[in-house]
C-alpha cells in the first residue's frame, strides 16, 4: 500500500517496523471479519521486513499489539485465542517482552489488527 513512510529501518544491530496491517498492494482488506487470517497475513508482512533487514522472528524484543474488536465477555476471549494461536506460530518460546492494545478502529474499516516491532540483531561474536 502506498505511504508516506518507511516499514521499518535498520540502525546498526535494531531494526524498527511499524504497524504491519492485513492490506494488499491497493491497501485493501486481507480476511475482512477473520482474525486469523489478518493475523497470519500481518506477522507474515513482518516476517519480510524482518528478512529485508537480515532479521528473524529470534530477534524481536518488543513487540505491540493493537486490535479492534467490539464484543464483550467470552467474545473478546474466543476473539484474542484465535489471534494468540497465529501470533504463536511466529513467536520463538520465549517469546518478546509485548504489549496488546484494544483499540476502536485503524485507518480503514475493517482491520482487526496491527503489529509493530522492534528487533536486535545478535552480534555473532557475543551471541
Amino acid at each position: 500500500m502506498p505511504v508516506p513512510f518507511s516499514q521499518g529501518w535498520k540502525i546498526g544491530n535494531v531494526v524498527f517496523i511499524g504497524g504491519q496491517l492485513s492490506a494488499d498492494e491497493h491497501g485493501q482488506v486481507i480476511g475482512a471479519g477473520d482474525i486469523e487470517v489478518q493475523t497470519r497475513n500481518t506477522f507474515e508482512n513482518i516476517t519480510r521486513v524482518l528478512a529485508d533487514a537480515g532479521a528473524t522472528w529470534r530477534d524481536v524484543v518488543k513487540i505491540n499489539t493493537f486490535y479492534a474488536f467490539e464484543g464483550s465477555g467470552a467474545e473478546v476471549e474466543d476473539f484474542w485465542q484465535r489471534m494468540t494461536k497465529v501470533r504463536m506460530e511466529f513467536l520463538p518460546d520465549p517469546g518478546p517482552c509485548g504489549t496488546a492494545v484494544r483499540v476502536g478502529g485503524f485507518m480503514s474499516d475493517g482491520f482487526l489488527i496491527e503489529v509493530e516491532v522492534i528487533a536486535v540483531i545478535a552480534d555473532e561474536a557475543t551471541g
